[in-house]
């Protein structure tokens, strides 16, 4: 395949990534603040991230003939800062929150919803990463490899969120739902301090 098609394959991916990172966040943040669900609101956060992340990706993939090798690092890595940033930022608030909810003691409600789209990300996650990675590797492209870590990681988050939320409807174990915000609130801080790294 040349380079080309390889670079629309790229970008056919980040666009998949964006409108589903999209949906699933409005989803996401819709029932856990019907439910009070701190886990699920973090989780649609980060897939807020990823459409940020998915946006600069298709940018940076549109502009690869118009630009220098240098000014494509440059750019990439200003990219990578503000990406880094916003996790950053979003791991704060769901930290905050999660302590606040385990606190104060009051149990989110169930969510059906919300586990259906754990399950749902937990499956395509993993199979968008590495298609990701395969195309990224191809046209040698350390941003595109670096947003399927971030789709990797998403897949792990759906996993906790699917635990979390499993055993709140389950067996009314509330307490799951803000200790998964606090493993979601790792996972943030880890990207963010990955792609500041990448930065350097």
């Amino acid at each position: 395949m040349n380079s080309k098609k390889l670079y629309k394959k790229g970008l056919r991916l980040e666009y998949f990534t964006v409108s589903y990172n999209f949906i699933e966040a409005g989803v996401a943040i819709l029932f856990g603040t019907v439910a009070s669900s701190i886990a699920l609101i973090g989780f649609g956060m980060d897939s807020i991230v990823e459409t940020l992340s998915g946006f600069i990706l298709i940018w940076r993939l549109h502009q690869h003939q118009n630009l220098s090798e240098a000014e494509e690092e440059k750019i990439e890595k200003r990219a990578m800062k503000f990406v880094a940033i916003t996790f950053f930022i979003l791991g704060a608030y769901v930290l905050i929150q999660s302590i606040m909810k385990l606190i104060d003691g009051t149990p989110p409600d169930p969510s059906l919803p919300g586990i259906i789209l754990a399950f749902i990300s937990l499956i395509i996650m993993p199979i968008l990463a590495l298609r990701k990675i395969k195309v990224g590797k191809q046209i040698n492209s350390r941003a595109l490899v670096a947003d399927a870590k971030e789709t990797i990681a998403c897949a792990f988050l759906s996993a906790a969120l699917l635990l979390g939320l499993g055993l709140n409807y389950l067996f009314g174990l509330w307490q799951a739902d803000p200790i998964v915000g606090i493993i979601i609130v790792f996972f943030l801080f880890r990207e963010g301090w990955e792609s500041w790294e990448e930065a350097q």
